[in-house]
């Protein structure tokens, strides 16, 4: 009886969410936003120079590359701030017609949501104060390192410290596992660059024109691409996140985003950002 009742619990579950990915999709089809005449993006504006508020709106690459998919479509562009880890869900659940914050596309996420082509190619990187002598990510050991809550460097931070899983399910000790290094998650980086200014951490780990971007702001501290002492680096590329299955508006993001990397305007946009 037991297995039974898991099993209609599992296929009720399954159903469910198979009803929301497809309210999702049609909430948010292209039809479905050209009949509502707004597209609607969910992103986390605390990760310049990707979205920054400036004067109280949001501003910056993505910022700009969604006004080029709201003028394709010929409808108006409606931007939502929140936090990062809320980005996802509002893709899931019709709340959003998309996101992007700078999202790097990771297999986890790639089971919830479908990615755009990519636009962006980036890799991790490390600030740290001006006199500090890390180089390497095994330099970390021992050190209070802080992060943003839900991004690739939590990400790759909390297996280095945690230990992780191979492919074939085989437990692989971190890099900084037992050195009695710590992690510290914060809503943003901006914020946990300031701890590290005030002494409360020993080094911040996020996206590479993020960190060039905040260090430039901070007399104090220096920023460089996050290696292993073998110099391996962490390679990563950034994309849109829209709901499972709605390939109409996939397609649609997809005419923009190539539009606008064959005509420059992606580098453009950075460039104009990161001054």
């Amino acid at each position: 009886m037991k297995k039974i009742l898991a099993l209609i619990m599992t296929a009720a579950l399954c159903a469910a969410a198979l009803s929301g990915c497809s309210n999702a999709v049609s909430k948010q089809s292209v039809d479905a936003i050209k009949k509502a005449g707004k597209i609607t993006m969910a992103t986390n504006a605390e990760f310049p120079p990707f979205e920054y508020l400036e004067n109280d709106k949001v501003v910056g690459v993505d910022a700009d590359i969604a006004a080029e998919i709201a003028k394709d479509l010929g409808v108006e562009l409606e931007i939502v701030d929140g936090k990062f880890d809320a980005v996802i869900p509002s893709v899931q659940s019709g709340k959003a017609s998309f996101g992007a914050a700078g999202m790097t596309v990771t297999e986890d996420r790639a089971k919830k949501v479908d990615f755009s082509v990519k636009y962006i190619t980036s890799t991790q990187y490390i600030i740290v104060p001006k006199d500090s002598d890390v180089k390497t990510i095994e330099d970390l050991a021992g050190k209070k390192i802080g992060v943003q809550l839900g991004t690739t460097g939590d990400f790759i931070i909390s297996d280095e410290v945690d230990g992780y899983k191979d492919d074939d399910g085989n437990p692989v000790k971190g890099v900084l596992q037992d050195t009695g290094a710590t992690i510290t998650r914060a809503n943003n980086a901006i914020d946990a660059t300031q701890d590290m200014v005030n002494g409360k951490l020993d080094a911040v780990v996020i996206d590479k024109l993020p960190a060039e971007n905040i260090a430039s702001t901070q007399a104090t501290t220096k920023t460089f691409e996050l290696v292993y002492s073998d110099g391996s680096n962490t390679e990563e590329q950034y994309a849109i996140a829209v709901a499972k299955g709605n390939t109409t508006l996939l397609e649609a993001i997809n005419k923009t985003l190539q539009r606008l990397m064959d005509e420059g305007k992606i580098d453009e946009f950075v460039v104009n950002h990161s001054k």
